[in-house]
């Protein structure tokens, strides 16, 4: 019987980083790719980092009862919805598998699936860091959009307050100022 282990961490935490790298030295995790409505950013890939979709395609998935869980952000470019799906990626029988979410999809996907089975790798980085590499991050874009980087920093920082950080029952973050730490302290979990 394997786990289900998600990711989650403010925007530019690294956790997409560390989810890359574990799974890339644990071939037998199964990789779970989440969908969203969001354009694809430069970099990006369909199938690899996010299935996209449109919001008549969400829609149409909710109404067949295969969303787990979904979120909406209203960005500055319009609402984006990212969600889970229940489409057969998620198979505990098969082994373990990971995947990437918010503190309030992590509590979703453990309520849907059991908190026994779900386990959570929240990854936190100095604001400033987290900062400077959404700027970045941000700079690499055709178009790039600083009133979007300042509002995912700011809904973050209410997402993942610590009241909301106790109530999902995260007790321990993996720090993630030296990469080879946080990935050692990943392998440990896992």
């Amino acid at each position: 019987m394997g786990n289900l282990f998600v990711f989650m961490g403010k925007s530019a935490s690294g956790k997409d980083t560390l989810y890359r790298e574990i799974m890339n030295r644990h071939r037998e995790i199964k990789k779970v790719i989440p969908y969203t409505t969001r354009p694809i950013r430069a970099g990006e890939t369909e199938g690899e980092e996010y299935h996209f979709v449109t919001v008549e395609q969400l829609r149409e998935m909710e109404h067949e009862g295969k969303v787990v869980e979904c979120r909406c952000y209203e960005t500055v470019k319009g609402p984006w919805y990212y969600f889970t799906a229940d489409d057969g990626q998620i198979d505990f029988e098969s082994g373990d598998s990971c995947l990437i979410s918010t503190l309030e999809g992590f509590e979703k996907i453990r309520d849907f699936y059991g908190s026994n089975q779900v386990v959570p790798l929240y990854i936190e980085v100095p604001d400033i860091e987290r900062m400077r590499r959404s700027l970045e991050r941000e700079s690499q874009q055709e178009s790039p959009c600083v009133a979007e980087v300042c509002r995912r920093y700011l809904a973050d920082e209410k997402d993942f307050s610590e009241e909301n950080l106790r109530r999902a029952g995260i007790e321990h973050a993996i720090q993630n100022v030296v990469l080879k730490e946080a990935l050692e302290e990943i392998e440990k979990i896992l």
